[in-house]
Parts: C-alpha cells; sequence; structure tokens
C-alpha cells in the first residue's frame, strides 16, 4: 500500500477512534436531528447521508445508534450517553449535568438493517485490513443504493485486490437495480472481470425465468449477462481443471513417494515386500514422536520438527528393514511365495506393534505454520502449502535416489549385484552387506512417506495399508527396476485417477484404474519401459 494511502487511513480512522470516545468534529445539526426525530424514512436518509459524505464522528455515532445509546431531550436535542458521560451528538461537546427526562430513540428492524451497511461502508476507510476486510464481506450480503458512494470511493482508493474484488462485485451488484438500462449494462461488463462464486450466482439469477416472465425484461441486458456469465464460467472452467491436474500431481507425488522405496527392493532386488506399508507406517510415527518431543522440550522451535522428523524417519524405517532383512528375506532370495507370505506376517506383527505402543486409535500430527494455508492461483483453485511442499519434497527425494543409485560406490554395487551377482560376488562385492543396505534405502525412503503422509492426514496402525496395493501397481505399470517408469506411472496414475474421480466416482475409478493396469500388463509384461536386474534373469 502506497504511504500516503496508509496514512490518510491511519489519520481517518483516530479520527473516528476520537469522535466513539466523545471528541468527535461537529456533525450536520440537521442531518443528525433528522437521525433522532425523523421517521424511519428520514432516518434512514440521514443515516445514507452520513454513509455517502462519511464526516468526521459519522461512524461512531451511528454505532452508538446501534447500541441505543442515542437518546433525546425535549424537542431538538440529541445527546450521546456512554459510561455515565453526555456529551452532544452533533457537536461533540460535553454536557453537564445530565438533562432530564431523556427519551429513547425508536430504530426499528429496517433501519437497524441500513445502520449496518452504512457503518460496514465507513469502516472501509480503517488502516486494519482484517476490519476492512469484514466490512467488505458485510456489503456484499445485502447493501442498497444509499452505500454506493461510500462502495465507490472505497473501491477507487483501495490496494488489496480480494478487498477490490469484493467492493466491486457489491457496488455493481447495486446498480443491476437501477431503473436506468445502460447502468444496469455497465454493471455487468464490470462483473465480467470478476473472479468470486457471487457473481456467477448473481448473473444466473438475472437469466432466470419464471414461467414466460423473465427476471432481467430487457433483452440487452440479459445478453450481456450471458457474455459475462460464458467469460466467468470460462475462468472457472480453467481453474477447475488447474486444481484437479494439481491434485493428480499431489496424489501421483504420495504414490511416488510411496512406491520408491519398493522400486528398489521389488524392483531392483525382486522381493515381494508385503510389509512395505507398514514400513510407511512406522515413517509416520517416528515423525508423531518427533513432534511430541519438540512440543514438550523446545515448543519455540515447534515449526522446525518436521526437518528433524526427516532423518529419524529414515533411520527408524532404515533400521527394521535391514533387521527384516537380515533375520527373515536373506534367506528367502529367488522364493516369491515364500518371501510373500514371510513379509505378510511380519506386516502383522509390526501393526500389532504400534498398536501395542501407540493405542489402537489415530494420532493427529499438526502441520508446521509455514506449510498451512494455500495459494490461490485463480478462483477454484486453491493449492495447499501442505501439498505443494510434498510435491516438492517427492521430486527432491526422487533425485538424491537418483543421484545415490548412478553416482556413489553404494549405487554402482547395488546395480552390479542386480545386473549379475555371481561375477558382482567373484570381483569382490559383498552382497550380502549390499542387500542389507539397499533394502534399507528402499525401507529409509518407505519412511520419508509416512512422514509425508503424516501432513495431510491421521497417522494409525493400518496407514501402510492403503499404499500397499497402490505401489505394487505403479512399479508394476512403470517396469519392475525402472525409477523413471515409476515415476511416470506415479504421476501419471494419479492425475488419470482424479479426472476418473470426477467422472465416475471414487470407487469406479479405481476399478477402472485396476482393470487398465491388468490389460496393459497382458499386452506389455515389461510395463511401460524395459525390464531389467534379477527378475530380467530369471
Amino acid at each position: 500500500m502506497p504511504i500516503a494511502a496508509m496514512l490518510r487511513r491511519i489519520v481517518l480512522f483516530v479520527t473516528l477512534a476520537a469522535a466513539a470516545g466523545g471528541a468527535g468534529a461537529a456533525l450536520p445539526a440537521d442531518t443528525v436531528r433528522e437521525l433522532a426525530f425523523g421517521d424511519n424514512d428520514a432516518k434512514i436518509k440521514a443515516i445514507h447521508d452520513l454513509a455517502a459524505t462519511a464526516p468526521d464522528g459519522a461512524l461512531a455515532l451511528l454505532e452508538a445508534l446501534a447500541a441505543d445509546e442515542v437518546k433525546t431531550s425535549g424537542e431538538s436535542t440529541v445527546l450521546v450517553v456512554r459510561g455515565g458521560k453526555v456529551v452532544d451528538a452533533a457537536t461533540g461537546a460535553a454536557i453537564s449535568p445530565l438533562p432530564e427526562p431523556l427519551d429513547d430513540i425508536v430504530v426499528n428492524n429496517r433501519v437497524r438493517r441500513e445502520l449496518a451497511s452504512a457503518m460496514a461502508a465507513l469502516k472501509l476507510a480503517s488502516p486494519d485490513r482484517a476490519v476492512r476486510l469484514a466490512a467488505a464481506k458485510a456489503l456484499q450480503a445485502g447493501a442498497d443504493e444509499g452505500v454506493l458512494p461510500a462502495i465507490e470511493r472505497a473501491a477507487a482508493g483501495e490496494t488489496d485486490a480480494e478487498i477490490r474484488e469484493l467492493l466491486t462485485v457489491s457496488g455493481a451488484s447495486i446498480r443491476l437495480g437501477s431503473p436506468d438500462k445502460e447502468v444496469r449494462i455497465t454493471a455487468i461488463r464490470a462483473l465480467a472481470d470478476s473472479t468470486s462464486p457471487a457473481t456467477r450466482t448473481l448473473l444466473i439469477g438475472l437469466l432466470a425465468k419464471k414461467g414466460d416472465v423473465w427476471a432481467e425484461p430487457d433483452g440487452d441486458v440479459r445478453a450481456e449477462a450471458d457474455k459475462s456469465l460464458r467469460a466467468i464460467e470460462g475462468r472457472f472452467a480453467t481453474g477447475e481443471l488447474l486444481a484437479r491436474v494439481f491434485s493428480g500431481l499431489s496424489l501421483g507425488s504420495i504414490l511416488l513417494l510411496a512406491a520408491l522405496g519398493l522400486a528398489i527392493t521389488y524392483g531392483l532386488m525382486g522381493v515381494i515386500n508385503m510389509a512395505h506399508g507398514e514400513l510407511i507406517m512406522i515413517g509416520a510415527y517416528a515423525t508423531y514422536v518427533v513432534q511430541n518431543l519438540f512440543r514438550q522440550y523446545a515448543p519455540g522451535l515447534f515449526d522446525a520438527y518436521l526437518l528433524a522428523a526427516l532423518p529419524v524417519a529414515f533411520m527408524a524405517s532404515a533400521l527394521v528393514g535391514m533387521a527384516m532383512e537380515r533375520t527373515v528375506i536373506r534367506f528367502l532370495y529367488g522364493r516369491p511365495l515364500e518371501t510373500l507370505l514371510a513379509t505378510w506376517g511380519l506386516s502383522l506383527i509390526l501393526i500389532q506393534a504400534m498398536r501395542t505402543i501407540f493405542g489402537a486409535q489415530n494420532v493427529q500430527v499438526e502441520n508446521p505454520a509455514w506449510m498451512s494455508g494455500g495459494l490461490t492461483m485463480i478462483e477454484g483453485a486453491v493449492l495447499p502449502w501442505s501439498r505443494i511442499v510434498i510435491i516438492g519434497f517427492a521430486f527432491a527425494v526422487l533425485g538424491l535416489v537418483y543421484v545415490l543409485l548412478n553416482r556413489t560406490r553404494l549405487g554402482l554395487f547395488v546395480r552390479g549385484v542386480t545386473q549379475n551377482r555371481s561375477m558382482a560376488s567373484a570381483l569382490g562385492v559383498p552382497t550380502g552387506r549390499v542387500d542389507m543396505l539397499a533394502f534399507g534405502l528402499g525401507s529409509g525412503i518407505a519412511g520419508l512417506a509416512g512422514c509425508a503422509l503424516s501432513q495431510i492426514g491421521n497417522v494409525g496402525p493400518d496407514l501402510g495399508q492403503s499404499y500397499i496395493v497402490d505401489s505394487f501397481m505403479v512399479v508394476v505399470l512403470g517396469g519392475v527396476g525402472q525409477l523413471a517408469g515409476t515415476v511416470v506411472a506415479g504421476l501419471g496414475l494419479g492425475v488419470v485417477n482424479k479426472f476418473l474421480e470426477a467422472w465416475s466416482g471414487a470407487v469406479l475409478a479405481k476399478i477402472i484404474v485396476l482393470v487398465f493396469i491388468i490389460v496393459f500388463i497382458q499386452k506389455r509384461p515389461q510395463g511401460l519401459f524395459a525390464l531389467k536386474g534379477r527378475m530380467a534373469d530369471g
């Protein structure tokens, strides 16, 4: 906001505040008398005059009237009685002693509605954005032509885009009630640039027809309304499309995180790990534990707990994964059915262990402040920061895994053992240790997926069960052992699933995706990318 505009608003607001305490400047005496002694129409006209001209002390007087603090004495004296103090309503001069008798001013519901609109219009000059925003929303809910000058004056000087949008819509809505055809057309053209859902409802109302009678009798006005409505609906459709694509990418990034670890343990090592979902769950519970530790011992650093939770979640799942590989899985390489049954049993053990330690009920992990809220691109497309961060995090993890597998000694060993285990062993590669570390890497990535998932939902013992089938579908569809295939399949399934949900519902969308994958694998067993690794040799 320009400094000059801010200073003007501050000066005006301080003046109004001073007036509220009884030290305001003089108000038009005739207007004040009409407000107190006039009939309802005269009162409403006086209210509109105060809102239109906005003299110093107008807001304080209207607030006092709404609070039944304005009294009359005799046939011409109007007073504000507040907190034991009495001041002249027009001049702000203190009155002592208290005149007797004092009479109340009758304010019916119709006058109170006009009072509320006028006070909201005057509050548009406040330097506080929250006050102006609340006032603009109140005016959008209902205002008439009497406050139109105040709305237009505020809109012309408003620098906040959201508030200016609300004021523009409110002003145009009022002008739509004008008997002048050109005024209504001008108002409709102004609404064509609006991004508010209320505008769409307003224009649809103009185009409504009851029997043979149009809500808007003039054909030219209806044509302009139809044109503006098409422009608004085009923007809304674009917003909905953007929101759906983003939602699909968000779901795809979650599937990518969940499947990335499986792409190593199953894709590269050929291990059908039915406990992969429980490794995700362990990462989520590790995040929950770190959150509670920060809340108890370092509340001032709470917003940083997620950064500390990432290595903890990775290590917790990696250690459990390596323990599984050393104690059970190492004896089952090359025996997929036995591996499947053994890891399924391990998954049940892990689920029951979490229920014993943390209870059967879900626990809640709180988002840090910097992941709260969202980014509004256009109307109908609000992108939550939590989802944006998860998408970026998924690609960061993908990049690190790629570098690890293709630019490090461990990655060289993993690829060597994957392609030709006996030759790698003959060259001195410690295949057993490589198996353990590779399985630990895949398990640790599952823990990172659990850390991310904790930010978008509750954490419970059954968390991993929701992702194990989807993870296997992503790996198989993308091509076993192919990170590129995992990325394409994960993001592709996420976007396709969201578009199908909008068309057929969530359950039917899942069925359609599953049928598609079955048919696809029948036609192309190697998946989207060529199969490599031990399973190819087998």
